[in-house]
C-alpha cells in the first residue's frame, strides 16, 4: 500500500523521518560521534493520523506540550507498549497530575515545586518518572527553564525523590540564525551536563537542538534532538 501523503506535502512522514535521521547521521559523522543521537519526534498539535504514520515508519519517541491533547493521544495509543511519551512543555501546577500519570519522561522540570508535585502524583504501580531539568542557558526572559544558580539544588532534590529519576538536562535556546551563537549556548549546556555527571554518574541524556539548529547541537554533544517541523510540517 502506498503511504498516505500528509497535509498535501510532497513527501510522506516516513520520508521526512528518514531525512531527519540522515541529518543526524551526517552531523554525527562530521564530528566523529560514535554513540547514536536519539530523535524525539515533536508531535504537539499534530493529529493522531500523522503520529500513526510516524509509528508505522518506526518512530517510537514522541514529544508533547499541551496536556489535554497529549493525554488523549497517549490513551489512543495505549495498546502500543513500545511508544515512549515525553512531556516537553511548560508545566502548570494544576496539570501536573495528568503528566505524572501518563508520561514516561518529563523534559521540562524547572523548579522544586513542580518536581515535588510530580513525585507525589506519580502512581506507585508505575516506574519512576524520568526527568530532565530544563535550563534557561541563554537567559532569555521569554523562555522557561531553571536559572544556572538553582540547578544544583534542583538536581539534588530530584535525585533524592523516590518517584523521580534524574536523567539529565534539556534546553530551548533563544532563537538566532547565528550558528556561532547557537554553538556557544550548546557548549555551555554540555559543560553543565558534564559537571552534573560528576555528581550523578547515572545521568545520560542531554536534550538540545531542533529542526533549525540540529547540527551545532549534535556537534556540542547532544544525546537527543527534538524535531517537529521537519517531520510533521509547519503548524496549520
Amino acid at each position: 500500500m502506498t503511504p498516505q501523503r500528509a497535509n498535501n506535502n510532497m513527501v510522506t512522514i516516513a520520508e521526512r523521518l528518514n531525512n531527519a535521521y540522515d541529518r543526524i547521521t551526517k552531523a554525527e559523522q562530521n564530528c566523529h560521534i560514535s554513540d547514536p543521537v536519539q530523535l524525539l519526534a515533536v508531535s504537539k498539535t499534530k493529529p493522531i493520523e500523522l503520529i500513526q504514520q510516524a509509528y508505522d515508519a518506526g518512530q517510537r519517541l514522541f514529544g508533547e506540550s499541551y496536556v489535554q491533547e497529549a493525554v488523549d493521544k497517549v490513551m489512543h495509543f495505549k495498546q502500543y507498549k513500545d511508544i515512549e511519551w515525553h512531556f516537553i512543555g511548560p508545566i502548570q501546577s494544576n496539570k501536573s497530575r495528568h503528566i505524572a500519570e501518563h508520561f514516561n519522561w518529563v523534559q521540562s522540570v524547572d523548579r522544586i515545586k513542580i518536581a515535588r508535585r510530580l513525585s507525589e502524583q506519580r502512581p506507585t504501580n508505575l516506574k519512576p518518572l524520568n526527568v530532565l531539568i530544563q535550563v534557561n542557558i541563554s537567559q532569555d526572559e521569554k523562555k522557561s527553564g531553571c536559572p544556572l544558580e538553582e540547578l544544583s539544588d534542583l538536581a539534588q532534590f530530584i535525585s533524592e525523590t523516590k518517584q523521580l529519576t534524574l536523567r539529565g538536562l534539556m534546553t530551548i535556546t533563544a532563537q538566532t540564525d547565528d550558528v556561532n551563537q547557537q554553538l556557544q549556548y550548546f557548549q555551555q549546556m554540555k559543560h553543565c551536563f558534564d559537571k552534573l555527571k560528576t555528581q550523578y554518574p547515572h545521568i545520560d541524556t542531554l536534550s538540545m537542538g531542533m529542526s533549525g539548529d540540529l547540527e551545532p547541537a549534535v556537534s556540542a554533544g547532544a544525546t537527543m534532538v527534538r524535531i517537529g517541523t521537519d517531520i510533521f510540517g509547519k503548524r496549520q
